[in-house]
């Protein structure tokens, strides 16, 4: 991939979130139609939308600490996020082909977190909070 596909702007991560607590908010509802399903789905809810909720927070961060800190909740969050999503597929809940493109943008999300708590905690978290994110995703 080129560097310039890499990239993620603000606006793509506060919107990636948005679009990702969608998704998960239309696997909930086909998961609760089981029993498993249901306590597995609202855990799943509960981290999933937590992530964007924590990213959208962290933007108005009042100091760097903060920022750094809402960003590492919204990393937890989604590793969370993938965990239920895993034992999700393992108990055959849900087919491996519905939800291998929400594991995938999971993977994306805790990369491009990653790699922001990593810049912000080398001293660029300020310009990130009051700029766009133009952070590669490694």
């Amino acid at each position: 991939m080129k560097n310039e596909e890499l990239r993620v702007t603000k606006m793509d991560i506060l919107e990636r979130t948005v679009d990702y607590s969608l998704r998960i908010v239309k696997l909930y509802r086909e998961l609760e139609k089981d029993s498993v399903g249901r306590v597995l789905g609202k855990q799943l809810l509960r981290s999933g939308t937590a992530i964007g909720a924590n990213v959208h927070e962290a933007q108005g961060g009042q100091s760097k600490a903060d920022f750094i800190a809402k960003i590492s909740i919204a990393h937890k969050e989604a590793r969370e996020s993938a965990y239920w999503l895993r034992l999700i597929q393992e108990t055959d809940l849900i087919s491996v082909s519905r939800i291998s493109d929400l594991l995938e943008e999971t993977d994306q999300l805790i990369k491009i977190l990653s790699s922001i708590l990593i810049t912000s905690k080398r001293g660029k978290g300020e310009k990130m909070m009051n700029r766009e994110f133009e952070e590669c995703i490694s």
